[in-house]
């Protein structure tokens, strides 16, 4: 009898031990199939692969790659690799982007004019390997080059690194490059960002950081994709290190906040976002968008936001590879004493 209390006071030990290590909220699945992709696009008018309640969390598997590409190069054949050779055979709805983007995951209580909260609690590699490529007539400098280059990269898990070349080593620190909402109407390609956020490849949104999205159709319609192991900010050479990975997220509804365009927060930073053709109205959106923060949230007036934004806020090149480019303003919280 005694044996028994002791096993039974383990079993709820370690369960309790499983349980707060759990983040708080429902918890739901999502693996990557054809009934759980969009391909290359956001649309107002996609059927939910799940329904969640505000404050819920759901895992997600997502893919990215060419399958023969990625066997010409020599990738092992993992789960990712099959799943995105039943995708080549499966799905025939693509485009006009070139992501595979898991979900749509659609949040009750989400109506337009609401903002979805996506807290990024986990990113995790699937792949031991990475790829980038070199595309013909792309890239910053496609004058320069002019030719198709493909490169398999290999990721040690274990210390979180890709080796790119003998002595050269680069810091994993893996996001999702698009994460976005449905349009409020039709369909939106997957390649360049928008007021949906979507292909905003800020490589700041990693693992404990949280992203602001506007909504515009009922249940918002978060997807998700085009993994990244690593990235620097630009991506100028039209790919990062791309990489398959999960993500867990928790969706909460904010009927608090109002925006026009994609806000992140860091636990050091807030961040503003500009995107647009142009690389200089998207440096003016990224600043207006700042004023606006320290104006609504911290109570300062537009002359005092506008000049403490030139004496704290960093304006960084997000990527300028998408048609349209991104800048982002990094505000440090560390500023404000109460």
């Amino acid at each position: 009898m005694h044996g028994s209390r002791t096993f039974l006071f383990l079993v709820s030990a370690f369960s309790l031990a499983v349980f707060l290590r759990l983040p708080a909220g429902a918890q739901h699945v999502i693996r990557v199939s054809p009934a759980t992709i969009q391909w290359g696009y956001y649309a107002a008018g996609a059927k939910p692969v799940l329904t969640v309640k505000s404050g819920e969390v759901v895992t997600m598997d997502t893919v990215v790659g060419i399958p023969a590409m990625l066997e010409e190069l020599g990738a092992p054949a993992d789960e990712p690799l099959l799943e995105m050779k039943e995708l080549y055979a499966k799905v025939k709805d693509r485009g006009p982007g070139p992501h595979f983007l898991t979900g749509p995951v659609a949040v009750e209580g989400a109506l337009p004019g609401d903002v979805l909260e996506v807290a990024i609690l986990d990113v995790k590699l699937r792949s031991p390997y990475g790829w980038m490529s070199i595309e013909p007539g792309a890239g910053t400098l496609p004058e320069d080059f002019p030719y198709l280059r493909k490169k398999l990269v290999r990721l040690d898990r274990s210390r979180m690194t890709a080796e790119f070349a003998p002595g050269i080593r680069i810091p994993l620190q893996p996001f999702f490059g698009s994460m976005g909402l449905a349009p409020p109407s039709g369909r939106l390609g997957s390649g360049p960002p928008s007021y949906n956020a979507g292909n905003i490849d800020n490589r700041q949104l990693v693992a404990g950081t949280t992203l602001y999205i506007p909504v515009h159709v009922p249940g918002g319609l978060f997807a998700a994709g085009d993994g990244h192991a690593a990235q620097g900010d630009g991506e100028v050479c039209v790919t990062a290190l791309e990489t398959n990975l999960t993500g867990v997220f928790r969706f909460t509804v904010r009927k608090d906040m109002k925006l026009r365009w994609p806000r992140a927060e860091s636990p050091t930073h807030v961040i503003t976002m500009g995107l647009d053709r142009s690389l200089e109205e998207a440096v003016r959106r990224a600043t207006r968008e700042m004023i606006d923060y320290l104006t609504a949230e911290r109570g300062l007036s537009a002359d005092d936001a506008y000049m403490l934004t030139s004496a704290a806020v960093d304006l960084r090149i997000t990527q300028v590879v998408d048609g349209v480019k991104g800048v982002h303003a990094m505000l440090p919280k560390a500023l404000f004493t109460r």
